[in-house]
């Protein structure tokens, strides 16, 4: 089978190379609208490994813990071609109920082994820490991450959502090869000390949610557009007044990108692609005709002018709302 090769981006220091986009796994399995269909999602992996996307997300909570399961059934036979990221931390029970961070050294042990074996694989190319435990020195999670790497479990190390102190301590552990942060259009936060951090540190940076969740795309046109139990109903920026608000933004985006001749989604995928060479934005969806749309950013030129108006359409802090609910950060 002919494979595409994609542009490769390195994810800090020490080796780890990745597709310039990933693909997000998340929603195949829970949170976002129409439900989860494995069939659906396993033939999207398998249409990413053929456009050269090798760099998959997905985390032992997603589903929960079935995210995992069907990632390793879509890459079984094709391991050597696939740059695999998952993480532990955030703690569910089997019914989905959130039960708060956990980053004691006994429990990352338990969860690699656990996702190692949900995913069918005999190591994790890059391990991330889904959120940091305020109550367990990051050293000595990341001490316990470091060992796993020393038993050939896991290759790289990651955190996701940390502080600029946090991420400091940590690499002075064991180096730390990428940080996973949400970074948009809609959620520039990152730009104010985590990419100087980041960069200082030599740390890759892997944009979660570059599509603000879907908001950027232009689908969603009112609220009523979101289905019953789709997570982002609880989202404030999907919310009242917010909503139309952040609608606003999402028409001037489209108007750019009809005069480029792209999606909304390939203007915001650009503009982060633009950001930095240290930067890989990994835009989750089950279905290929978006896969493939998404894909395709990577062939938009944006220039100094298209860059400029970006900026003046969505300035840092332009979007209305939070980014999460209250008590809702392990969601993702």
């Amino acid at each position: 089978m002919s494979v595409a090769r994609l542009p490769h981006r390195a994810l800090g220091n020490g080796g780890l190379k990745v597709s310039a986009i990933g693909l997000g796994c998340m929603g195949m399995s829970e949170f976002y609208r129409g439900g989860a269909d494995d069939q659906e999602g396993i033939a999207t992996v398998h249409r990413a490994l053929d456009l050269g996307v090798d760099f998959l997300d997905t985390a032992d909570i997603y589903g929960p813990f079935t995210n995992e399961v069907l990632v390793g059934k879509a890459i079984k036979g094709r391991r050597d071609v696939v740059v695999l990221a998952t993480k532990f931390g955030n703690m569910r029970d089997s019914e989905g109920k959130f039960l708060g961070v956990n980053g004691r050294p006994e429990y990352v042990l338990e969860c690699c082994d656990a996702s190692l074996m949900r995913l069918g694989v005999d190591h994790i190319d890059l391990y991330y820490q889904h959120r940091v435990d305020p109550k367990v020195p990051i050293e000595e999670t990341v001490g316990a991450m470091a060992s796993l790497v020393k038993q050939g479990k896991v290759r790289y190390l990651g955190l996701s959502e940390a502080a600029p102190d946090s991420i400091r301590r940590a690499s002075k552990t064991h180096p730390i090869a990428a940080l996973q942060t949400e970074y948009s259009l809609w959620t520039r936060d990152p730009e104010d000390e985590i990419l100087e951090t980041v960069r200082e540190l030599g740390i890759g940076f892997v944009a979660y949610s570059p599509l603000g969740r879907g908001f950027l795309t232009g689908m969603f046109r009112k609220f009523e557009d979101l289905e019953p139990g789709d997570y982002r109903r609880t989202s404030p920026r999907f919310q009242g007044e917010n909503f139309g608000k952040n609608l606003e933004l999402v028409k001037q985006v489209e108007e750019l990108a009809r005069e480029k001749g792209c999606t909304p989604s390939q203007i915001a995928l650009a503009w982060l692609l633009y950001q930095g060479a240290d930067i890989v934005p990994i835009p989750g969806t089950k279905r290929i005709k978006y896969l493939e749309e998404n894909v395709a950013a990577l062939k938009i030129t944006l220039t100094a002018d298209d860059l400029a108006r970006i900026d003046e359409i969505a300035p840092k802090g332009a979007t209305s709302g939070a980014r999460y609910p209250d008590m809702s950060t392990v969601n993702r």
